[in-house]
């Protein structure tokens, strides 16, 4: 069982930045390859961006390529996003979400066997 905990979510205006973490509880958190989702009000629930188990293979959603950085320090059992250049329409629930398959960059939220209870980014106009 692997709990995880988002932090960092609040309220930015566009074209801030903002930086998410994700605390994991496994001992063996290197063994999971880790990701970012979204929801915003009335929609469904999108990919943002994954990991792999070491942090050297990433992937993002083309709405937040060159604008978010996905990136991980296991020996802190974490997984970050940093967030620049934010717009409103990136306001929306964000989870992490860890995948036992360690070496998959996956986009579909089946694929991932844990999440965390999501923090509230809002991006002001």
């Amino acid at each position: 069982q692997v709990q995880l905990v988002e932090s960092g979510g609040g309220l930015v205006q566009a074209g801030g930045s903002l930086r998410l973490s994700c605390a994991a509880s496994a001992r063996t958190f290197s063994r999971y390859a880790m990701g970012w989702f979204r929801q915003a009000s009335g929609k469904e629930r999108e990919f943002v961006a994954a990991v792999n188990w070491s942090g050297g293979s990433t992937d993002y959603a083309d709405s937040v390529k060159d604008r978010f950085t996905i990136s991980r320090e296991n020996a802190k059992n974490t997984i970050y996003l940093q967030m620049n250049s934010l717009k409103p329409e990136d306001t929306a629930v964000y989870y992490c979400a860890a995948d036992r398959i360690f070496w998959r960059l996956s986009y579909t939220r089946d694929d991932y066997d844990y999440w965390g209870q999501g923090t509230q980014v809002t991006v002001s106009s």
